[in-house]
């Protein structure tokens, strides 16, 4: 049985450390223009070749996403993008548009079929491999039982990959005209701004009664899906042999990156250590930490059947999260010996005991409980006062002007 790759979103700098900090086997990541995600914060041209050093030193690849449709007037564009890709040694090119294949093949570079191709069934797959595609995203209608089937008739002759984690789509595949339709923001070209997020009512235009005849569409967000989560059955997906493990999310949070790559991080080892540990029980723990960051709700998208009914979308407008995080402070010195980090509290109070993060472009995510607290006389203390400054001890190194937040338990 072969040992998945996990690989994480990485929509800047902090998160992409802090998905190579938790355990990531690979990051995919956008530039400034033809990416399915233009609205996150996405790397400059000239950053690719940094970001890809910086990976592979820790044994992480990049695939970067092309994965937009592409117009004529951008074609220059792409070729431009191709050649810095291959200069960066980038790992793989995730793209559907059969132009971006074409030339990504021609000029040497590994593609992966994304999911934005809809490809679910072992003919699809094969026609891409037969244009030189190395791996493909399959659909995310597919279920695991199909997925086994295409993977035993694929066999060795192409990778395939799957998402574990993360938003679903009203959508086929996310091909979706709502945004474009409403707001003249394409999907299709990374630009969607989600309305079907939002709760709708139906109107009845024929009444001229102002008062009523106005009704909510289903009790709650009928169009937003649930959160994909497969941890409480990751363990049959291990067992598909499956080449590439996804966590869906380069617009959402660094702490969102790095608690769901630790996450999965720790199953995925779990299991191929001993798989019998990896109970009912413990994943149901993991679980529980995935509740702490973003999501919509969970359920276990298509791999079990077209979800449905009320398992099908959630029920509130952004997240269900369970921890939320409150600003600090930030870090205004960092001293590399003892570990220490002089932090001023500009913004709230803090505790010994208390739960905290620290996030930076250099730093990524770091998490610690507080166990001790020390004023600017070194003197221990069990609390400090908004506008004071103190030092903690922390677990990684941390950088001057990195930003510090509590986390706390949010009211259900």
């Amino acid at each position: 049985m072969i040992k998945p790759e996990l690989m994480a979103p990485a929509g800047d700098w902090i998160m992409l450390r802090a998905a190579v900090d938790s355990g990531a086997d690979a990051v995919y990541l956008g530039l400034k223009s033809l990416t399915m995600r233009a609205t996150a914060k996405n790397f400059c041209d000239d950053e690719l070749k940094e970001v890809v050093d910086y990976c592979h030193e820790n044994e992480v690849k990049v695939y970067l996403t092309l994965n937009s449709i592409v117009f004529e007037h951008e074609l220059e564009r792409l070729d431009e993008v191709l050649k810095i890709a291959k200069e960066a040694n980038v790992d793989m090119i995730i793209c559907w548009d059969q132009a971006v294949i074409k030339k990504a093949v021609k000029e040497g570079l590994q593609v992966c079929v994304s999911t934005q191709a809809s490809v679910s069934n072992s003919e699809a797959a094969k026609f891409y491999r037969d244009l030189g595609c190395k791996r493909v995203v399959l659909a995310r209608e597919c279920t695991l039982e199909q997925i086994k089937n295409i993977k035993q008739e694929l066999g060795t002759s192409m990778e395939v990959e799957v998402f574990i984690h993360g938003a679903m789509c009203v959508a086929l595949s996310g091909r979706c005209f709502m945004s474009h339709h409403l707001f003249g923001k394409s999907a299709n070209c990374g630009d969607c701004v989600q309305p079907c997020r939002r709760e709708y009512l139906i109107k009845d235009t024929e009444t001229l009664d102002e008062d009523g005849n106005e009704l909510v569409v289903g009790k709650g967000y009928v169009m937003s899906a649930k959160d994909l989560c497969t941890i409480e059955f990751i363990d049959e997906l291990l067992e598909a042999g499956l080449d590439s493990f996804k966590i869906e999310g380069r617009k959402r949070s660094p702490e969102y990156v790095a608690k769901a790559v630790a996450v999965y991080r720790e199953a995925i080892d779990l299991y191929f250590k001993d798989k019998n540990k990896l109970s009912k029980e413990k994943r149901f723990e993991l679980k529980t930490e995935l509740e702490k960051v973003f999501n919509r709700g969970f359920n276990s998208g298509f791999y079990y059947g077209t979800p449905f009914g009320k398992n099908s979308v959630t029920d509130v407008y952004g997240s269900k999260a369970t921890e939320k995080k409150v600003q600090l402070g930030f870090v205004k010195n960092f001293y590399d010996e003892p570990m220490v980090a002089f932090i001023e509290l500009t913004a709230n109070n803090l505790s010994k005991g208390d739960k905290i993060m620290i996030q930076g472009v250099t730093s990524g995510v770091i998490e610690l409980v507080v166990t001790e607290i020390r004023d600017e006389e070194e003197n221990i203390i069990a609390h400090a006062s908004k506008g004071t400054r103190v030092s903690i001890k922390l677990p990684s190194k941390a950088r001057k002007n990195d930003q510090v937040y509590k986390l706390e338990n949010k009211e259900r």
